[in-house]
Formats: C-alpha cells, sequence, structure tokens
C-alpha cells in the first residue's frame, strides 16, 4: 500500500512540474489573450532586450500542405521586411476573413501544451515554443491543420484571408491562401508555435 502511496506521489509531482514548466512565465515574458468569435487563444511573447515584432513589418506566405481523411496540413512563412530587430514567442494569433472580408469564428488550439498533443508533418512544429530574435530578412514559421468534413448541418467556414498577429492589439500580416481553407467544427484550427 505505502509504495503504491508513494508510486501516485512521484507521478502527482511529475505531472505538477511538467505542466508548471510548460507554462512557466519568467518575470520577462507577458502573456497576452485574445477572443476570436468563438474561443481563447494565448499567445506568448517575449519583450526582454527587443521590441515585440510587429505584423506590418512582415510579408506572409501560405504553404499549401498535404491532407487525408478530411485532415488538412498547411503552414504559412512570415518574413521580416522591415523594422527594427524584434523578438517573438509562442503561438500566432489567427483570424480568419471570408472574400467579403467579413471575420469568422475561430476556434484555435494551441499544441503542443500540457493537455493537448498533436503531431505535424514538419518536426519542428511539434516542439514547445522557443524565444526568436528577428531583424530584416529573418523568416518564422507556424504549421496548422484543420477538419474539412462537415459536422452535422453546421457549415465549415470558408476563409480567404488569414491575418497574422503577434500579440494582442499589434498589426497584422494577411495571409492568402492558395485555396480557401474550410475549417469544420466551428472553426477549429490546431495551430504549432512559431518555430
Amino acid at each position: 500500500m505505502r509504495r503504491g502511496l508513494i508510486s501516485v506521489g512521484l507521478f502527482l509531482a511529475f505531472v505538477v512540474i511538467f505542466t508548471l514548466s510548460r507554462h512557466a512565465i519568467s518575470p520577462t515574458t507577458t502573456t497576452t489573450s485574445t477572443t476570436s468569435t468563438s474561443s481563447t487563444t494565448t499567445a506568448v511573447t517575449s519583450t526582454t532586450g527587443s521590441n515585440t515584432c510587429q505584423g506590418s513589418d512582415f510579408s506572409g506566405v501560405f504553404n499549401q500542405g498535404t491532407g487525408a481523411a478530411g485532415t488538412i496540413y498547411a503552414s504559412v512563412t512570415l518574413t521580416m521586411k522591415s523594422g527594427s530587430p524584434c523578438a517573438i514567442e509562442g503561438w500566432p494569433l489567427l483570424t480568419l476573413q471570408d472574400q467579403t472580408g467579413a471575420v469568422l469564428g475561430v476556434n484555435e488550439v494551441t499544441v503542443p501544451s500540457a493537455t493537448t498533443a498533436a503531431t505535424f508533418p514538419d518536426s519542428r512544429a511539434n516542439h514547445a515554443p522557443t524565444r526568436l530574435s528577428m531583424d530584416v530578412g529573418a523568416s518564422t514559421t507556424f504549421s496548422f491543420f484543420y477538419n474539412d468534413v462537415p459536422i452535422g448541418t453546421t457549415a465549415c467556414e470558408n476563409a480567404t484571408t488569414i491575418g497574422v498577429q503577434f500579440q494582442k492589439g499589434g498589426s497584422s500580416v494577411p495571409v492568402t491562401p492558395a485555396y480557401a481553407i474550410q475549417p469544420c467544427g466551428n472553426g477549429r484550427l490546431v495551430v504549432s508555435p512559431l518555430y
């Protein structure tokens, strides 16, 4: 019985340490949240020694991915075209728009996290966030996937533009996919950290 309690205690300690280490925030890092039409997404942006990057200093390219059994994988590469050196860390904040410019609902799920895991084709997308120092000419990428199979009678989103922010209230990088992305499940997108 004692041995079982010790094992349970060690397991719980490991879970607590793992969870806290995944969500630890140093005194020089701020956490911001943005609420889209249907969910809350958290992005962690470092501000140590550099300004936080602004989307208006970047251009974006949609990298067409692969798909099978209704799951579509893609990525976006953002290249700094102007501005002063800056830093980013964490997950991008995404906004989807249709062809008329109307903002669509997004249910952004950030991975990896203590509660959610996913595997992306690009192994760099499967790692925890790291601080990236950016300067003119530098690029960063994030991966995402979504399911395009409707559930019941609920229509899937039909997004022709993806807006990418590095922090809540920051300027956005508009990215135009080669084809409209159609995430079902109330706009559910599973998104990797910037890498």
